[in-house]
């Protein structure tokens, strides 16, 4: 067994504990491994082990490792901040945004969304933290964008996502990630059941799990320590 293997074995028997823990429905969790910095040849290593959903933050990266992975099983998830410059690239090589927090960019990503292929499932970026250094919409904002998507048949609006400040304690961990599902709670419709809740990584999945956690974006505790020379 690789290494990669070992650690994808370890991170998903942290999700069904945490599952189990929190008394959430066995397998409502997705593990999105965080594969920024690492190459091609490292996903193909996670893929053999079973895991099919990447996330990527750097477009010009993503697109070489999409290129050399062209006919794998993958689904690709954007992960980073969103450039206008970039919108296309986005558009026609992934199946998920997770860090939507402008309406040009959503109109963008809908119009240059090739005909043909499912509609581009998205998250919008929620600052619960209000973080001056991070992206994201404040939570009173939401609203107004959620309602753009009535007008942008190439996208379809999943849930929400969020990126909080670093804390110590699973109690203290769990407040941020509260504050984004009774934000969901509030937010949601029949129309737009708002169904993905994106959060939680390596250091604090559990809480996330707690609070509702759909999807966890892990990078470290599978991939190990992040290659910082692009």
């Amino acid at each position: 067994m690789s290494a990669i293997e070992n650690r994808l074995t370890e991170v998903c028997d942290r999700i069904r504990r945490a599952e189990l823990q929190y008394q959430r429905t066995p397998g409502s969790v997705q593990l999105l491994a965080v594969s920024k910095t690492h190459s091609a040849a490292t996903i193909r290593e996670a893929l053999a082990a079973g895991q099919c959903l990447f996330g990527e933050s750097y477009l010009q990266e993503a697109m070489a490792k999409i290129g050399q992975l062209r006919n794998q099983p993958i689904e690709w998830h954007f992960i980073g901040r969103i450039q206008s410059n970039k919108t296309r690239e986005i558009a026609e090589n992934f199946q998920w945004v997770h860090s939507l927090d402008n309406p040009r960019h959503a109109i963008r990503l809908n119009d240059q969304r090739p005909a043909g292929v499912p509609p581009l499932n998205i998250c919008l970026q929620i600052n619960v933290d209000a973080e001056e250094s991070k992206g994201g919409l404040e939570p009173d904002q939401a609203g107004e964008l959620i309602a753009l998507f009535s007008q942008l048949p190439r996208l379809q609006l999943r849930g929400l996502m969020t990126l909080p400040a670093p804390v110590q304690g699973v109690e203290q961990q769990r407040i941020a990630f509260r504050r984004l599902r009774l934000l969901r709670e509030r937010l949601k419709s029949p129309e737009i059941p708002l169904e993905t809740l994106s959060m939680g990584m390596t250091a604090d999945l559990e809480a996330a799990i707690a609070e509702g956690a759909t999807i966890v974006r892990v990078g470290t505790a599978v991939f190990g320590p992040r290659n910082t020379k692009r």
